[in-house]
């Protein structure tokens, strides 16, 4: 192999000792999950929102975005579920910052031990809060010790046409949000709906295993190519896919980000906003996809918009809720937007 081996990293059973999760949690975490597969089964008529920074970074910041958004979430719980994002894995274009995960100070060079210990610290506190959390599976080998905090998952737009990926999706028990592609390709998108619903044989820690199949692997919209695909026809076009292929538990979470909040070329995370108006009204017209759209996803922190960390030094950074990737929502705009969206879902439910 061609690399250079750095130092032993800690074992997952010392990571979990470490920053133990108490019992209560534990049955949090499953009521979380069942909970979100009740919505995407129909059987819950709440709309769930994944919702937060979009890394988990820094500490302080995250952890007080998360009281906030408790008191939200308790009050809002009627209508809505909501878990928070706290990605703690960063896929990129080409190359840049990897996440807290792998390097917890992004000025000092990656530790991953150190990297470990800060995220689930971290997803270990926010749960004990009372908030059910999410995160993407971008490394998928190293995910004991933070997969089963998790109450939902994201197979990327990067990742979800890798079959290592579409696998992994397959062998867990959490729910599972699959991207289309970064292409924007609808098809594509439902294929990985159906290989992660398909049990695979595969080898898990030196063993062949057979994996189960995810029945509550859904569709995520995030856009592609610099144009979005929230618009009618485009959920219109995935309904006649999810269709063809009888996929279990059809269902759809639109992401208000990444290229569906673009404006020439560009994210302005004020779009996430129109995003979220333009389809609840569309819902009000069109009965089908009431029936489909099961929730929503937004980038959101307590400031808005983002720092480019390129540009940053540990001494000019802004540790107080800006951003250093993806341009989020503001805590205030998050809660309006939160607010307004329990209110029309309310009416919907009477419609």
């Amino acid at each position: 192999m061609h690399l250079t081996v750095i130092k032993q990293l800690p074992s997952t059973e010392e990571i979990i000792q470490a920053f133990p999760l108490s019992e209560k949690a534990y049955e949090n975490i499953s009521r979380d999950q069942q909970e979100v597969k009740d919505i995407l089964s129909g059987k819950d008529n709440r709309m769930l929102m994944i919702v937060g920074p979009c890394s988990a970074w820094p500490h302080e910041a995250t952890l007080e975005y998360a009281q906030k958004l408790k008191k939200l979430e308790e009050k809002l719980r009627d209508q809505l579920k909501i878990v928070m994002r706290v990605y703690i894995q960063k896929p990129r274009t080409s190359k840049g910052w990897t996440g807290p995960v792998n390097q917890p100070d992004p000025f000092l060079p990656a530790d991953i031990g150190e990297g470990i210990r800060y995220s689930r610290s971290l997803m270990v506190k926010i749960i004990e809060m009372g908030l059910p959390i999410a995160d993407e599976a971008v490394f998928t080998h190293n995910a004991k010790g933070f997969i089963e905090l998790l109450s939902w998952v994201a197979i990327g737009a990067r990742s979800s046409e890798d079959q290592e990926h579409r696998i992994f999706a397959s062998a867990i028990e959490c729910p599972v949000g699959m991207k289309n592609p970064t292409s924007g390709s609808l098809e594509i998108g439902v294929n990985s709906i159906i290989a992660a619903q398909s049990g695979h044989t595969a080898v898990f820690n030196g063993q062949q295993v057979e994996t189960h199949g995810n029945p509550f692997a859904h569709l995520v919209l995030r856009g592609g190519m610099d144009r979005p695909n929230y618009h009618v026809e485009d959920i219109t076009k995935a309904k006649k896919y999810l269709e063809a292929a009888q996929v279990t538990n059809p269902s759809i979470v639109i992401d208000a980000s990444h290229d569906n909040c673009k404006i020439d070329g560009v994210k302005d995370p004020i779009q996430q906003l129109n995003v979220a108006h333009e389809v609840l009204a569309a819902m009000k017209l069109y009965p089908h996809l009431r029936k489909l759209v099961k929730g929503f996803m937004f980038e959101s922190f307590l400031k808005s918009g983002c720092q480019k960390l390129e540009k940053l030094t540990t001494e000019t950074v802004d540790r107080n809720g800006l951003s250093i990737t993806d341009p989020c929502l503001s805590w205030e705009q998050t809660e309006d937007l939160l607010n307004t969206i329990a209110q029309e879902h309310a009416k919907l439910s009477s419609m």
